[in-house]
């Protein structure tokens, strides 16, 4: 399996950054995962976009707009040498802020950012989009930067390792109340027969599934409102799902050992799900990236 590191294709057996790299040391990065079906990238213009909004925000440089583009290249000429162009795969893109000698403040601007691409074969939970996962709920102890895709994902790790050692799929975190985000996707209810999900904040990752499914759900002619879903509306939702790049629209059934609605996939997630397969299929008959 070939990866991509500062500007060369190696083994990544053989890839290695420098113990000094502030990804390394302090999780001074940003990452995408961008999905691929039959060698076709999906979205790929807003996960660029949101890459270079978070470079922008932890002010690395050394890595022009423009240049993202000539990274996306990269990446698919990965996917065609992995032999992955058939099926689902992914892109990972991490950029960190580069190797320099440990200290707090940023380094000289001119250190060179390390980047690193990898692609890897994707396998979707298709008896959870059918059925519905178990989730959990947990306190949000995120820092209050979440609109950033950092590389810092301690919180999200433990909060993912809460969920399984529960026998979930899934953590949503929970701050004043309210919803936020889950561990590693965005979260939608159906409540009072109106699609919600909650407004973006600093305290949520503005995920592109996230956007394309109420791009899809103003198309269906649904009632949608961006508004906080507290945890006491919780009861009275019929459906909730999540939503990420590698699990598309994720139906949740039961909700710390509670079933959500009758405990079955409810219709307006069957709905956005079609919506969001044919969207996919449509991507790939253009070539759309």
């Amino acid at each position: 399996m070939l990866v991509y590191l500062n500007g060369r294709l190696v083994e990544k057996a053989n890839a290695a950054v420098s113990v000094d790299d502030r990804g390394f040391l302090f999780g001074d990065g940003v990452y995408e995962v961008i999905r691929v079906c039959d060698g076709r990238p999906f979205e790929a213009g807003a996960h660029l976009e949101r890459l270079a909004t978070g470079l922008a925000a932890l002010e690395i440089p050394g890595l022009a707009p423009g240049e993202l583009p000539g990274l996306l290249d990269v990446a698919l000429e990965l996917v065609q040498r992995n032999e992955l162009a058939r099926g689902d795969a992914t892109i990972y893109l991490q950029v960190t802020r580069g190797a320099a000698p440990r200290t707090h403040a940023f380094p000289p601007a001119s250190t060179p950012p390390t980047i690193y691409i990898a692609t890897a074969p994707l396998t979707r939970p298709h008896a959870l989009h059918e059925h519905g996962a178990v989730a959990i709920t947990t306190p949000d102890v995120r820092w209050a930067r979440c609109d950033i895709k950092s590389v810092n994902l301690l919180p999200n790790v433990l909060a993912k390792q809460q969920a399984v050692q529960a026998g979930a799929a899934e953590a949503i975190f929970v701050r004043d109340g309210a919803i936020t985000d889950a561990a590693s996707s965005n979260v939608f209810a159906v409540i009072d027969d109106e699609l919600r999900t909650p407004p973006l904040t600093n305290y949520l990752l503005p995920g592109v599934t996230r956007r394309v499914v109420l791009d899809l759900a103003a198309e269906l002619g649904l009632a949608v409102r961006e508004q906080p879903i507290f945890v006491r509306d919780l009861p009275r939702a019929a459906e909730l799902f999540v939503t990420a790049t590698t699990v598309d629209v994720l139906p949740v059934r039961q909700l710390d050992g509670r079933a959500v609605g009758a405990g079955v996939l409810g219709p307006v997630t069957r709905r956005l799900q079609a919506a969001f397969a044919e969207r996919l299929a449509g991507a790939v008959r253009a070539g759309a990236a």
